[in-house]
């Protein structure tokens, strides 16, 4: 795997790339990587003859009492990963090579980015998209993967790339789970042992939305309902939200119907971790 550290190695690298065909696939990360992101690395390889991957922890998606500093940083174990994956280069910029003395471009999306995340986040969807915005950018790539555990986010990206015709595909690639469902992050190291025990009722507070939803029951309020019922009984108190939306859309509904199947997302805090997941609550075949 190559180790491209600055613009003009990842320019020279996506040139030859695309002069030899096949295509380039290309995943975003902020490091610390796990078993979700070495799936983004399969998916691209499945797709393109050419994947790259980044290493770059944003400053301009992390609020001012955010977790910045303390981000795991694991770069050694990372790119061990990534050339065990198939990956072919990494791009590792430092963040002047982002965001050079003088830079003063944003990047807003602001229906998309507005409520869920971007309500107890504020800002972080603008560095989340204008991070994106340069990133792809640099690598031109005809393929970018991101994983659907930050639902919110991949929409937005898909909003992005649609608004400022960027010539590319957006892939969204399903999450990946531990054993007890818990939706693999690297936030997951945060927890503690009990913590990391609790941390299992997410997925089941979304099974049970799920459910219901297969049982005929419409309404997102109770839907919202039972899902919280399954964190508070977990002993997850700090709740941020339970929200069913429009899956294309995030909008609120009224009632859940079979025309499009709603999302549930959901955001805790756990200790000192932000944990986040969703599920489409989809109706069974016939149901």
């Amino acid at each position: 795997m190559e180790l491209l550290t600055d613009a003009q190695a990842l320019t020279r690298w996506s040139r030859a790339r695309r002069a030899s065909g096949g295509g380039i696939g290309f995943v975003p990360t902020m490091g610390a990587l796990h078993a979700g992101h070495i799936a983004l690395i399969h998916a691209a390889r499945q797709q393109c003859a050419h994947v790259v991957a980044s290493i770059f922890v944003n400053p301009t998606q992390f609020g001012p009492n955010e977790d910045f500093s303390r981000y795991p940083r694991t770069l050694e174990a990372d790119q061990a990963m990534l050339t065990a994956a198939g990956c072919d280069a990494l791009y590792l910029p430092e963040v002047r090579e982002i965001y050079p003395e003088g830079f003063q471009t944003r990047i807003q999306l602001p229906e998309i980015s507005a409520g869920l995340c971007g309500a107890v986040r504020p800002g972080h969807f603008d560095g989340v998209a204008l991070v994106v915005t340069i990133l792809l950018n640099r690598v031109q790539p005809d393929v970018a993967f991101f994983g659907l555990k930050d639902y919110q986010q991949f929409l937005l990206i898909e909003r992005l790339v649609t608004d400022l015709a960027m010539p590319l595909r957006v892939v969204g690639v399903p999450t990946v789970r531990e054993s007890d469902g818990l939706a693999m992050s690297s936030r997951n190291r945060y927890l503690n042992p009990e913590e990391r025990q609790r941390a299992g009722a997410l997925y089941r507070a979304l099974l049970a939305a799920r459910d219901l939803r297969r049982a005929g029951e419409g309404s997102p309020e109770l839907l919202e309902g039972v899902a919280r019922e399954v964190l508070h009984a977990a002993g997850i108190e700090r709740v941020e939200y339970v929200a069913v939306r429009a899956a294309r859309t995030l909008l609120k509904v009224a009632t859940v119907t079979d025309d499009e199947d709603p999302v549930m997302l959901l955001a805790v805090r756990l200790g000192s971790a932000r944990l986040i997941d969703n599920m489409v609550l989809s109706r069974e075949d016939g149901a």
